[in-house]
């Protein structure tokens, strides 16, 4: 199942103001996503909005936009969380 993944600006900010070991992480969940459709731990927020979730708090909130595509929106961690969820649906409402 390929799953196409469009990047909002806002999501590619964040993920370019990551360490190198963070985003390489980052970039092989997106892949596992595109190329299995396989999510892991994720969570659904409601009013189209998603998070992938890892262990160490990382969260990347993300929307599915259509039968086989998602839009990745922001990432930031489990500290800053309901402000990232309001960042996230702000930007998705848009």
């Amino acid at each position: 199942m390929l799953i196409q993944i469009r990047r909002e600006p806002e999501f590619t900010d964040w993920l370019e103001s990551q360490r190198p070991k963070e985003r390489a992480q980052v970039l092989a969940r997106i892949a596992k996503i595109e190329q299995e459709g396989y999510f892991g731990d994720a969570k659904v927020l409601g009013a189209g909005l998603a998070e992938l979730r890892w262990k160490n708090g990382r969260r990347v909130y993300f929307a599915k936009t259509g039968e086989s595509e998602i839009t990745l929106i922001l990432g930031g961690n489990k500290n800053g969380q309901s402000q990232d969820i309001k960042e996230a649906r702000k930007i998705l409402s848009r």
